[in-house]
């Protein structure tokens, strides 16, 4: 059997993976790891986009480091039950925990109230991949541009109601900052889902909302909602024809979802970097191809600019929660 520092590359390898996971595979994680089992922490149910990201994440880092990881679903408590196991594991690269947006939201919603320290109890490993959001109104709605539905808000204060899957969502939080940006009065109807939302947009129940561009593409295409602009810093390749929020005139709406790989605090940094060698797969080959299909960006990010961006989406976010004055629930 040969050691692991032996193993090759082979160009298929190269291909799928990208030169830096196929660098990481050369070396274990730890001691152990070469025999052992992983888990990668989801905090949420199955089949959402996280879960669905994260199995991604699980089977890049299982054939770049030699060790078999396997997803681990622990929802719950507004995303703190799952998060919470992985700040309590052992900092050996074997328990790692797939973050979205709530990470970096919770601080904010929550402060002390939290059963961890979002900066103090993680090492950030890999910004994996982003994904934008985009505003959509019912073809009810008389505006076909942002600066219409914001006229159109301000002709009638208190009446467009937009939806989201809950207070301190990233798509509540969206409308929040559209709502400050353009100084309008709207209305938050907070849902349990995103699939109820989705449902009562298309019944014209509410009149726009924020959602995923995945999940919207084919009621774009069909006509049955109106896309006014998406919350990425470029257009989304999905949607070349709608412009971004910045394009709009609106550049505080910047609330483009984010998905990442964290570890326990005191993790080795040799650890971290070899996991992050294996994330950054995330931006080469089949992955890379497989995000792009799925309607996300890329990323694959080096540790330090995974937890200098954590570090802007708290401060980004807290700072748009206290404005609002938005607790928990509501």
């Amino acid at each position: 059997m040969h050691s692991r520092s032996h193993v090759r590359c082979s160009r298929r390898s190269l291909l799928r993976l990208g030169a830096a996971a196929c660098a990481a595979a050369a070396f274990p994680l730890t001691a152990g790891a070469q025999s052992g089992t992983g888990k990668v922490i989801v905090p949420y149910a199955p089949g959402a986009a996280t879960d669905t990201l994260g199995r991604l994440m699980a089977d890049l880092l299982g054939t770049a480091t030699g060790t078999r990881y396997i997803v681990d679903n622990r929802g719950g408590g507004a995303t703190q039950i799952g998060t919470k196991a992985v700040a309590t594991a052992a900092p050996d690269g074997l328990t790692l925990g797939f973050i979205d947006t709530a990470f970096v939201i919770n601080p904010g919603l929550f402060g002390s109230a939290l059963p961890y320290d979002t900066r103090q109890d993680f090492a950030p490993v890999s910004l994996m991949a982003t994904a934008p959001l985009v505003l959509v109104v019912h073809p009810s709605v008389a505006a076909k541009t942002v600066a219409e539905l914001v006229a159109l808000a301000k002709a009638q204060p208190g009446k467009l109601v937009y939806g989201s899957a809950g207070a301190g969502s990233a798509p509540h939080l969206a409308g929040e900052q559209l709502r400050q940006a353009a100084g309008i009065d709207i209305i938050h109807a907070p849902y349990r889902g995103g699939a109820t939302v989705l449902n009562d947009l298309l019944a014209g129940h509410i009149q726009f909302g924020f959602t995923t561009v995945p999940t919207m593409l084919q009621h774009i295409r069909a006509g049955s909602v109106r896309a006014l602009a998406v919350t990425s810093a470029t257009r989304a390749g999905q949607l070349p024809q709608v412009p971004t929020m910045k394009e709009a005139g609106l550049p505080a709406v910047d609330a483009s979802p984010l998905f990442g790989l964290v570890a326990p605090a005191k993790t080795p940094q040799p650890v971290l970097e070899k996991l992050a060698a294996a994330a950054q797969a995330a931006r080469s080959g089949t992955a890379q191809a497989r995000l792009s299909e799925l309607g996300f960006t890329p990323v694959g990010s080096s540790p330090e600019e995974f937890r200098a961006r954590i570090e802007a989406e708290i401060a980004k976010w807290t700072a748009v929660i206290r404005a609002g004055n938005i607790k928990p629930g509501e």
